[in-house]
């Protein structure tokens, strides 16, 4: 983990681009997807701008919003598809690790500051244990971290795209709306930002009122300012299901350790994401609520875990 590491944190909208030495990254820089036709033209354009000395016996890790299932890797939420192998050669890298990038945030989660947390709601801290990691963006992101020894073991997946269950009859007539749409209603559909947009017409629909052709951040704007009822209940949909998402994360894999709440969507609305029935749906467990009102919840603050992470992975 001490030579120089490129690093890439590569979602459906956005990537992230650092150099990283000793467990720490610089040189960030920020990528809009969609001005570049493949990951290799994007990474090109970010080591063009580093100094010469800084582009020599690179080793690379990347994050990719998508599973990574062996050589030929394709995105969830975007058309880029590549070979590991062929890029590392075309990069002139010295090695290149690529890895799912939930299991990247999972991994940052020992070497982020307690200022960069947010605890939302009640919860035994200090408390060891495996750890549940979940986030929305683009997609939705879910992974787990395995305490092992005075090291971590990663569990990557795609929980994502489990089938969304409904806690009362209003999310039923959600699900049931989505379900005209797609056969299977995944957790994502409504736990992303184009799942804001989803939720949003979907109330509008069982509501008998026309939507209007609204954005992501139209969604949460008009959420925000309660300039549009059916936009403020989309947002508080959108705290209730991902809270139980995230207690069904923290039931199956046992995360006594805490569920830790990544994602770019929510870090702008903090104040109104404490304040949603998140922590209540996650503790509405039922016969277990007692164990799941034990367990701490955090909004991770940093911008970019999966850096960290990618940072302080062990890659060969």
């Amino acid at each position: 983990m001490n030579g120089l590491r490129l690093i890439g944190d590569i979602g459906g909208t956005n990537a992230r681009f650092a150099i990283a030495e000793n467990g720490t990254y610089r040189e960030l820089q920020h990528l809009e997807v969609d001005r570049y036709p493949s990951l290799h033209d994007a990474l090109s354009d970010y080591l063009k701008g580093l100094p010469g000395g800084e582009r020599a016996n690179l080793s690379g890790a990347l994050a990719i919003a998508g599973p990574v299932l062996g050589d030929k890797i394709s995105m969830t939420n975007k058309a880029w598809s590549f070979s590991v192998a062929e890029l590392k050669q075309r990069l002139n890298l010295v090695s290149l690790t690529v890895v799912n990038d939930f299991a990247a945030n999972a991994r940052a989660i020992p070497h982020i500051a307690p200022s960069d947390l947010l605890a939302i709601g009640e919860g035994a801290t200090g408390v060891q244990g495996n750890i549940g990691v979940i986030g929305p963006g683009t997609g939705l992101g879910v992974s787990t971290l395995i305490p092992s020894g005075t090291d971590w073991v990663l569990v990557a997946g795609e929980g994502g795209h489990a089938t969304l269950a409904a806690a009362n009859e209003e999310e039923e007539a959600i699900i049931h709306k989505l379900r005209k749409r797609w056969n299977h209603v995944s957790a994502e559909r409504v736990l992303s930002g184009a799942g804001l947009v989803n939720l949003y017409e979907a109330l509008c629909a069982i509501d008998g009122v026309e939507p209007l052709m609204l954005t992501p951040a139209d969604v949460t704007k008009r959420a925000m300012d309660k300039s549009d009822e059916a936009c403020v209940k989309a947002f508080a949909s959108f705290c209730e299901f991902l809270g139980s998402v995230a207690g069904d994360l923290a039931l199956t894999v046992g995360a006594l350790g805490g569920v830790y709440i990544a994602g770019g969507i929510l870090l702008r609305f903090k104040e109104a994401f404490v304040a949603s029935n998140f922590r209540q749906r996650f503790e509405a467990k039922g016969r277990f609520a007692s164990m799941l009102a034990k367990i701490p919840t955090y909004l991770i603050l940093e911008e970019s875990p999966a850096l960290i992470g990618l940072a302080n992975m062990r890659i060969g």
